[in-house]
């Protein structure tokens, strides 16, 4: 009878530090979603490399950090442009030649066309920023996590790629494909040591989503437009990309969590007769 070797999961050692020493890559990373993982992962010892477009928002994360004793740096470049990555990634790998957490953040519903008056244009336009993005990225950093020994991907896609929405099937359409491309390349990539999970975010206050403004005077509905009850923050992503990201969570590979209150679960999109539109936060049917 051949003998197995049956590995133990690593210990996890100091639960504050949870991505001690590691080199984590942080796509539109500067603010929002991304900036709350940027900082949450420093916060856990992560050796945080941003690439972002905008330069102000990303020299802002990358102060705060520094400010609060962690370690970042940020490379400013467009994720829908191949060059702009494959610089970015060359200059992380002069410093660090091994990645061990890669976390795609760039994505975006803007501008919504309505399909019925979508254009090719507008179709390429979502594919780039929502799923070649996340595709490109991967490509730039995948040998590199693979010769360091392993390491965890994080999609972070939409809820809208896990359930009907009416708003845009182009933006739906690419978010549940980065879905997909997580679960598939989980299936090839797991004996190389690299883990690949997504997550879906609904009804977080981003600057790119301002939940707030759009709500005024309709605050108390909070109650029954998420099952969880209340408005979602950058940071409550943030903790489960963590989870995703660290060893907590070493034997999970190949899902997508919808991180949304429990809007998923509930319903979802809702249409206003009232209101003449979909809307995932009625005011009154």
């Amino acid at each position: 009878m051949t003998d197995h070797q049956y590995p133990q999961p690593t210990p996890i050692g100091d639960w504050n530090r949870l991505l001690e020493g590691r080199v984590a890559v942080v796509t539109g990373g500067g603010t929002g979603i991304g900036g709350a993982i940027s900082r949450l992962f420093a916060q856990h010892g992560a050796i945080v490399e941003i690439i972002d477009i905008d330069a102000t928002v990303a020299g802002e994360a990358v102060a705060d950090i520094e400010a609060a004793g962690g370690k970042a740096r940020a490379h400013i470049a467009d994720c829908r442009d191949w060059e702009q990555l494959q610089a970015a990634a060359e200059a992380i790998f002069v410093d660090h030649p091994y990645v061990q957490v890669l976390v795609n953040n760039v994505g975006d519903f803007r501008p919504l066309e309505r399909f019925r008056k979508s254009s090719p244009e507008s179709w390429k336009a979502m594919y780039d920023i929502n799923f070649f993005s996340t595709v490109a990225s991967t490509k730039c950093f995948l040998e590199s996590m693979i010769a360091g020994g392993g390491g965890s991907i994080v999609n972070v896609h939409s809820v809208e790629g896990m359930r009907g929405y009416p708003g845009d099937p182009i933006y739906g359409a690419m978010k549940a494909a980065s879905a997909k491309f997580s679960t598939d390349l989980a299936l090839s990539m797991g004996r190389n040591g690299i883990r690949v999970n997504g997550i879906g975010p609904d009804l977080t206050q981003t600057p790119q989503v301002d939940y707030i403004s759009t709500s005024v005077g309709y605050e108390h509905l909070w109650e029954a437009w998420a099952p969880i009850g209340r408005l979602g923050w950058p940071e409550d992503q943030a903790r489960v990309a963590l989870f995703l990201a660290s060893d907590l969570s070493a034997y999970v590979t190949g899902h997508n969590i919808p991180v949304d209150g429990g809007t998923k679960a509930g319903a979802g999109w809702f249409f206003s007769p009232n209101e003449e539109r979909f809307t995932n936060r009625p005011k009154g049917l």
